[in-house]
């Protein structure tokens, strides 16, 4: 009988590291450590929100304050309310265009709450104007002459000065009037602009100079969505309408 010869066909030698066997999964595993990791991140960083929205514009918060300051020092009322929108860009408000009952005079929503108006309706406040007061005034008197596009049978001291059509109508009626172009140097810091939004609706900002070495730019302070920003987007979309100084009947 013959025998077989030994070869690598009758043996299989493993070579490599020994087989571990699998650890078993902890159920407080990494992403207990990442959320902690992300609060942690989220409740420190905040302080460093202004900051960080002044880096993207390419602007120190130093350089903003001196901005606010300079156009502060002004005599004009269209440089005082440029400064007053300036400032009010830094603050913290969600988007929020829905009805609320309000006070009269005076009145005004939640401060963490507003949409395009009520940046104008804030910022002319602040310079002692009541836009609220004067709108309510002038369409009380001339109701018909206002736009009559929301079935209202009488004005309503809640909501009228918070449509943009109505602002526009009271800025015709109060302001100067002035033609829209494309030219940068026809905006001046404190001017109103409307446009009209791709899907038709009305949008209202107030013209402010941009930072730094572009302080001699127009830009504007609004609130499309999100919050309230200082951007260079002007000529972003098609301008309906122009106004400088309207400043309040009978000034």
């Amino acid at each position: 009988m013959a025998r077989s010869r030994p070869g690598f066909y009758n043996t299989i030698e493993y070579i490599g590291p020994r087989p571990q066997k699998p650890k078993k999964r902890h159920f407080f595993g990494g992403w207990v450590i990442l959320v902690i990791a992300v609060g942690i991140a989220f409740w420190f960083g905040r302080p460093l929100v202004p900051f960080l929205k002044a880096t993207q514009l390419g602007v120190s918060l130093e350089q903003a304050s001196l901005l606010i300051s300079s156009l502060e020092a002004s005599k004009e009322p269209a440089d005082r309310l440029a400064a007053i929108a300036l400032a009010h860009s830094g603050e913290d408000i969600t988007f929020d265009p829905a009805y609320y009952k309000i006070s009269y005079p005076g009145g005004d929503i939640a401060p963490t709450k507003g949409a395009a108006a009520d940046v104008i309706i804030r910022c002319y406040r602040k310079l002692g104007i009541d836009l609220q007061q004067e709108v309510h005034e002038d369409m009380s008197a001339h109701f018909r002459l206002y736009p009559q596009l929301w079935n209202a049978p009488a004005p309503d001291p809640s909501i009228d000065h918070r449509r943009i059509e109505n602002l526009e109508r009271f800025f015709e009626r109060k302001g100067q009037i002035l033609t829209p172009t494309r030219e940068p140097a026809d905006y001046r810091p404190g001017d109103i602009v409307i446009w009209s939004l791709a899907n038709g609706d009305k949008h209202i900002g107030i013209v402010v100079p941009g930072p730094a070495e572009r302080s001699n730019e127009a830009w504007v302070v609004h609130h499309k969505d999100t919050n309230v920003k200082w951007e260079d987007v002007l000529f972003d979309f098609k301008i309906e309408a122009h106004f400088r100084h309207p400043i309040a009947a009978g000034n």
